[in-house]
């Protein structure tokens, strides 16, 4: 049967099993490896109010929110996109 990709779809290596994480969207245990890793940065402070403060010299730590999503949800919101079986094998930066 044909390999449709060299890591089959994970970033295991030869570690073993790696943990399950819950997709943030559908709720599905994903093994971590496996799933698509989104952090993005939130800050806990209207937009307004962060103005003044830093206007008054304030410091806002910014808190990151990290979500996993299993790939049919990740393909879903657009996060990684469909690709060809030819540049399914090159394992580069998806962008």
């Amino acid at each position: 049967m044909p390999k449709k990709r060299t890591s089959r779809g994970r970033t295991k290596g030869g570690k073993g099993s790696s943990g399950t994480v819950h997709c943030s969207q559908c709720s599905a245990m994903v093994p971590r490896d496996k799933a698509k890793k989104i952090t993005g940065r939130i800050t806990l402070v209207e937009p307004t109010l962060a103005k003044e403060l830093k206007q008054q010299g304030a410091y806002i730590a910014p808190s990151s929110d990290v979500k996993f999503y299993c790939v049919s949800c990740a393909v879903h919101r657009g996060i990684v996109k469909v690709r060809s079986e030819n540049d399914r094998r090159n394992s580069g930066k998806l962008g």
